[in-house]
């Protein structure tokens, strides 16, 4: 037999013993797939908006990976129904207990409400139409107070406070599933309610028997605390925002430069010219010093600026 030969032989042997092993290592990956132990969860059968209850239709058994079960997954079907949706459920995702109120919560904005806490009703038009009617449910919000004095104290007449931060909104109007539209016409909507705490309750009742509530919207990531301060009419009477100083400040101080300069220059030119006709002797004195008067809002200032040579600086 040819050595060519041999070599074919050798490497035909080799190429088929690796394909057999491929072959049956995917077999047996196929066989231990199928031996993947399962069991049964409850998943949303269709969307459920909060606020809902459970029923047999929105909700089915369906065979789930065990090892790929969420904590707080629910397998018994008689333990979801009758219950509240807490947050808003999508088709196909499993129900979680955390998402559902308990049994004996009942129906409605109640069963939305954590223990500790309280639902407060502001039957304000001006809080309803703060925002635009841009607010929803599940949004945040910081609430705002309007009051009004006398003149003669120190806010001037009037101010402005921020009375609570980061407050969720559980309901607008009698709605407590988001709107499938962008916004909401702010005529038609008559009252927001708010997640707050027994003391956040109290003042935001003395707040909008006392003055106007106004609502500010946040955005959801947005969790931390601001630090926002009072504003009172004797703080906006002639309250004018200045320019940062350090932006812009130093280009239009170059466009005026530039813009003398360029005067200068012209005048210069024509003095020269003058001198020129007129002979050595009648040569005028440039002047060394020139001003800049700058007017923003009410604040005036001046820039003095000096000729070194043929130019300004």
């Amino acid at each position: 037999m040819k050595t060519r030969t041999l070599v074919v032989i050798i490497l035909a042997l080799v190429c088929g013993g690796s394909a057999a092993i491929g072959v049956d290592q995917l077999r047996q990956r196929a066989i231990a797939s199928s031996q993947v132990e399962m069991t049964t969860v409850l998943v949303a059968a269709v969307d459920v908006p909060r606020g809902a209850m459970v029923t047999t239709e929105a909700v089915k058994v369906h065979n789930w990976p065990k090892s790929m079960v969420p904590p707080g997954a629910m397998h018994n079907l008689d333990d979801a129904l009758e219950r509240a949706v807490i947050v808003p459920l999508v088709r196909g995702e499993p129900i979680l207990e955390g998402k559902l109120a308990d049994k004996s919560a009942g129906r409605g904005l109640a069963a939305m409400i954590p223990i500790g806490m309280r639902a407060f009703t502001i039957h304000t038009p001006h809080v309803a139409g703060g925002v635009g009617g841009f607010i929803q449910p599940g949004n945040r919000v910081d609430v705002l107070l309007t009051t009004r004095t006398s003149k003669n104290d120190e806010t001037g007449g009037g101010a402005t406070t921020t009375l609570l931060q980061n407050v969720q909104v559980l309901a607008v109007d009698q709605s407590l599933d988001p709107s499938d539209k962008n916004s909401v016409d702010p005529q038609q909507m008559k009252s927001v309610t708010l997640l707050v705490t027994p003391d956040q309750v109290a003042k935001l009742d003395l707040g909008m028997n006392e003055g106007k509530l106004h609502l500010s919207l946040r955005n959801p990531e947005d969790t931390h605390e601001s630090k926002a301060r009072p504003a009172t009419l004797a703080q906006l009477r002639f309250h004018q925002e200045r320019p940062n100083p350090a932006e812009g400040v130093g280009q239009t101080v170059g466009k005026l430069m530039g813009a003398l300069a360029g005067a200068v220059s012209t005048a210069a030119s024509g003095a020269n010219g003058e001198r020129q006709a007129e002979g050595p002797g009648t040569a005028k004195r440039q002047p060394r010093q020139a001003q800049i008067r700058t007017l923003r809002g009410l604040h005036r200032s001046t820039i003095r600026v000096e000729r070194a040579g043929d130019g300004w600086q």
